[in-house]
């Protein structure tokens, strides 16, 4: 299988600051951006967007920090802030011509796009998030011995330095045991899938880091001041979960439901990598999601 998503045709585009991303484009019709997560790139969409494209302009990109994506050096806490790369968002949908598109993430991808339906909501139509809370719950409910399922994310917190050294020394280690432990059915990340991942992260172990320092940063402080003045989600909003609201004790549905009025809230039996290892039930929800 060739690191493309066939018969889709491949950009580069300028969207902020001298950053360029690479996104694959295919089919025709209303627009939607699909965002992958970690540790992947752009090619966990293969399935689904294959799918959408005979009805939609589908938009795959890779995120800043990630893929053939430009790795700009963090040079503050906004460089890989969700922030910035929702913004990135609206500008590659404009460079392509489109005002207005839906959009789903996965993962990272979902901290993304949840940061764009709040600071966007004219410009999202409609949104999924797909095995993620927002990252200020998401701190909320990670405490006592069942915050060691995100050892990661304290890791990568930390200042620059330390992380950056303790992953780059065993960087296929460290990525390959998410592709691992992650998944439900090995079967859906065959081998090359997996080495075009794990490729893909050896070569953007400051990027990813920096992206996550910001969750721990500066996303938490925008999270919070949306909290404070009550902003939420004005478009429909779908979220797809494994239920760990039930394994870690916390009403994930909720927690969602503090953000929109207008939810649909699902879990899974899938495992993490959903769109690789259940496309058709992903690609339901998401259909039933432009549908309204």
């Amino acid at each position: 299988m060739l690191p493309v998503i066939q018969d889709f045709t491949y950009h580069r585009v300028p969207v902020a600051d001298g950053v360029t991303l690479n996104a694959a484009v295919g089919g025709s019709g209303p627009a939607i951006i699909l965002l992958h997560g970690f540790p992947q790139t752009h090619l966990m969409w293969r399935h689904v967007a294959a799918d959408l494209a005979t009805d939609h302009t589908v938009i795959c990109p890779d995120l800043r920090g990630y893929g053939d994506s430009d790795k700009p050096a963090e040079t503050g806490p906004d460089t890989y802030s969700k922030r910035t790369m929702a913004a990135d968002l609206v500008a590659l949908a404009r460079a392509l011509g489109h005002e207005r598109f839906a959009l789903a993430g996965h993962d990272r991808g979902a901290l993304v796009a949840f940061r764009a339906g709040l600071d966007h909501p004219d410009t999202i139509t409609h949104l999924a998030c797909l095995d993620v809370l927002p990252t200020l719950d998401m701190w909320d409910v990670m405490r006592g011995a069942s915050a060691a399922v995100g050892f990661h994310l304290y890791l990568m917190a930390q200042p620059p330095g330390l992380p950056e050294q303790m992953i780059s020394a065993a960087p296929d280690a460290f990525f390959g045991h998410f592709l691992d432990q992650w998944v439900a059915d090995p079967a859906a990340l065959p081998a090359e899938i997996r080495e075009i991942y794990l490729a893909a992260s050896r070569a953007a172990v400051p990027s990813i880091v920096a992206d996550y320092r910001a969750s721990a940063g500066i996303d938490v402080e925008h999270d919070s001041a949306d909290r404070a003045r009550g902003s939420r989600l004005r478009m429909p909003v779908t979220v797809i979960q494994q239920d760990w609201g039930a394994a870690l004790g916390y009403d994930a549905a909720a927690l969602w439901q503090a953000w929109t009025d207008d939810l649909r809230h699902h879990t899974t039996t899938a495992g993490h990598f959903m769109a690789e290892e259940a496309p058709a039930e992903i690609v339901q929800r998401l259909r039933e999601l432009l549908a309204l």
